[in-house]
């Protein structure tokens, strides 16, 4: 009798036979991943947010004004910063599930980068109980946004998936990295 393979990616993102299915069931892509209900993304979603929100919990003020977590931004810049980029989740997901394209960031601001530096200057004069405002209600309107999601748009290729992943719980972590590793600098 021949033994069952596998067929897995390896680090090099290329495929490769393996007698042991795969630790993250990446044997069965067209399942892995693929969210049944609204309930599924919140929890993604949230365990991102809290790693987020956890990354500067405990700070003054002052630290969180303080220049220098990522280049010149303060802990209060990032905030906006995230806020901003659930703001074009917001904006752009109810685009796409009728059907539309977003704009390209490289054709209507010059790039991401001109994006991020434009609506940085824009929010720079927000005190920081304006940002955490903004943050609140913003994030609050994005949880509902993914609640009222149609399950169809739950698929692990989905375009309405990609966008919430690049806007909210994949780019939660990267700032939160970020602050968690200033602070331990500062310690």
């Amino acid at each position: 009798m021949e033994a069952r393979t596998y067929t897995l990616l390896g680090a090099d993102h290329r495929p490769y036979q393996s007698p042991t299915p795969g630790t993250l069931g990446g044997h069965r892509r067209a399942r892995y991943a693929r969210w049944k209900t609204s309930r599924d993304l919140l929890t993604r979603l949230d365990a991102a947010w809290r790693g987020f929100t956890q990354s500067y919990a405990g700070l003054s003020d002052a630290k969180l004004l303080e220049p220098g977590v990522t280049e010149t931004w303060s802990v209060k810049d990032i905030i906006a910063h995230v806020t901003t980029w659930e703001e074009e989740a917001l904006k752009h997901v109810p685009v796409i599930l009728a059907g539309g394209r977003p704009p390209r960031y490289s054709v209507t601001y010059g790039g991401i980068d001109a994006f991020n530096a434009r609506m940085t200057d824009r929010k720079r004069d927000l005190t920081l109980s304006e940002v955490l405002e903004q943050q609140g209600t913003v994030h609050q309107r994005l949880i509902a946004l993914v609640e009222g999601l149609p399950a169809d748009q739950l698929g692990s290729k989905g375009r309405v998936r990609r966008r919430l992943r690049l806007d909210t719980y994949g780019h939660y972590p990267i700032h939160a990295r970020a602050i968690r590793q200033w602070r331990e600098h500062r310690a």
